[in-house]
């Protein structure tokens, strides 16, 4: 049989886009990895909350404490590292070969740290197996390793196998090569251009060096995880414990970065109008850059520190805000004016840009240390990071892929409709989320609570919180299965030798919104609730 005529090779060809050239084959490669450690975290997720949910209803557990515990930490390591950060750099990668037009050098050095990067999660897993139904070796069960020395020999009753710390360092050398990478083709790129780097590839360079700095100390915390295994040097936990969160805070601006520069991209270009200010965007790069890093310890306000210490984190937080302020200031002042043209690019960019301000009003309140002392370990705090990245972080990534993917493949996205319904259901869904986190936190409960007392102010938010859940993996299920059959299927997007930003605003003008206009919705509306109030008098 021909490879033509096999499916199986057509599907690979077409998920892997082989007959590409480098640059696309190894962002496909790194988008597809990423989304399959994005799915694979999410089932972690939701087997915590329907673990929490069942025990609010009929106080029983579904899973053992260590798969409760185990699926918890690996939603975030795999959420968080293989599929955010990996699928950032492979948006960076990509775009910046675009719209910078530069010829990839050392191919083989990204390769192996494409490699490197994906096993390192294979072996934080750990082994899969059916019997013991308790597995005792389940890694993840040992929660982030910030809980140094769990999982330590000599130091810890729960030992783990080393292969959870080997796993963590093979990640690092991945994202080190990545960045590594990518700086090495700016530093080229900027020698040769005679005019300013575009404002995306600033923040694209910003974010590359944050994720090197930040990534210092989780591989220096890490590092010594290893070397206190194998008895080569002893340990100090608190002093571990804040070499890792130097990596703990930064990597939520690590995540947030490229949907900062997706909204400085996409709204002047969809808005069809200049940045207001092009110097301000790049010193809130900058800001960003200084201040990310900075304030670690401001996760760590009830650890024995000094009170001095604490009080500079909490001004170093508050001044993360000033390069906040200034983008929103400045992407506002864009758009002012403008005529809003609803189509899923311009309506995924503008829940990125509101949902950043709602995301981070909880986080500024997070960093005041009395507030802090009240909230601290609670469901809040989940709630403002994943607010955070529901409504902020995805969405854009969201904004960028429905452009990003007929850039890359040719091929234009089967089914708006699926698009929109995939939209509204993920938000409904995630807003369920959040509301519930938030309610849970400022009761009391505390983080990763696999049991609680059933009272309603707990029970009623956890069904909330699990139910939304399972709505917006359903809706996230559909845009994946829109993506499959658009990358087999899809028709021609008729792309070719346009600009990327030309190709952006062609793309958005064939995923507008067709169904009935806000008005008509209202109309519908008011005379629905009319006809309530009638037969009700």
């Amino acid at each position: 049989m021909s490879s033509k005529s096999n499916p199986l090779v057509t599907l690979i060809n077409a998920v892997f886009q082989l007959d590409k050239d480098w640059v696309s084959r190894v962002s496909m490669a790194m988008i597809v990895m990423s989304l399959i450690w994005g799915i694979l975290g999410i089932i972690d997720a939701l087997m915590a909350r329907i673990q929490e949910m069942v025990w609010g209803l009929s106080q029983t557990l579904v899973f053992t404490s260590q798969e409760y515990y185990g699926g918890i930490t690996l939603h975030g390591v795999r959420d968080l590292f293989g599929f955010a950060v990996q699928l950032e750099v492979a948006i960076f990668i990509f775009l910046s070969y675009k719209l910078l037009n530069f010829q990839p050098r050392a191919k083989w050095f990204l390769n192996i740290g494409f490699i490197l990067f994906n096993i390192a999660f294979m072996l934080m897993e750990g082994p899969i197996v059916a019997f013991p139904t308790f597995n005792d070796n389940y890694f993840g069960a040992t929660g982030w390793y910030y809980l140094n020395p769990l999982g330590i020999p000599n130091y810890s009753e729960y030992v783990v196998s080393p292969l959870w710390y080997i796993g963590y360092e093979l990640m690092d050398i991945g994202v080190y090569i990545y960045v590594i990478w990518l700086i090495y083709h700016y530093y080229f790129v900027s020698r040769n251009m005679k005019e300013k780097l575009p404002i995306f590839a600033v923040f694209a360079l910003m974010t590359s060096l944050m994720i090197a700095i930040g990534w210092s100390g989780e591989t220096a915390a890490n590092t010594w995880d290893i070397l206190a295994y194998f008895g080569l040097v002893g340990l100090d936990p608190i002093a571990n414990q804040i070499a890792f969160w130097i990596l703990g805070h930064s990597i939520v601006y690590i995540v947030w970065m490229p949907a900062v520069a997706s909204m400085y991209y996409l709204i002047p270009l969809l808005a069809g109008k200049p940045l207001y200010s092009d110097k301000m965007g790049r010193v809130a790069a900058l800001l960003y850059l200084i201040f990310s890093n900075n304030v670690p310890i401001h996760h760590l306000y009830m650890v024995d520190l000094p009170v001095s210490v604490k009080i500079m984190q909490e001004v170093l937080t508050y001044a993360v805000v000033v390069p906040s302020m200034m983008t929103f200031f400045n992407l506002w002042a864009t758009v002012k004016g403008a005529q809003f043209k609803p189509n899923l690019i311009s309506v995924w960019i503008s829940i990125s840009f509101a949902g950043a301000i709602a995301a981070g009003v909880t986080g500024i309140a997070n960093a005041n240390i009395s507030f802090d002392s009240i909230i601290h370990n609670s469901m809040w705090v989940p709630g403002h990071f994943h607010a955070m990245i529901f409504w902020s972080i995805v969405p854009a990534g969201f904004a960028t892929l429905y452009y990003m993917v007929p850039l890359l493949t040719g091929r234009m996205w089967y089914s708006t409709k699926l698009g929109w319904i995939h939209m509204v259901g993920y938000m409904i869904g995630t807003a369920m989320v959040v509301v519930g986190f938030d309610a849970l936190g400022l009761a009391g409960l505390i983080r990763r609570a696999e049991i609680y007392p059933i009272i309603p102010a707990y029970v009623t938010p956890e069904v909330v919180a699990s139910v939304g859940a399972m709505i917006a993996d359903f809706a996230t299920l559909i845009w994946l299965g829109n993506l499959v059959i658009t990358l087999l299927k899809g028709r021609s997007a008729n792309v070719e030798g346009l600009s990327v930003s030309d190709t952006v605003t062609t793309i958005a003008m064939q995923l507008g919104y067709e169904g009935p206009s806000l008005n008509e919705i209202s109309n519908k509306l008011t005379t629905a609730i009319s006809r309530i109030v009638k037969i009700k008098a």
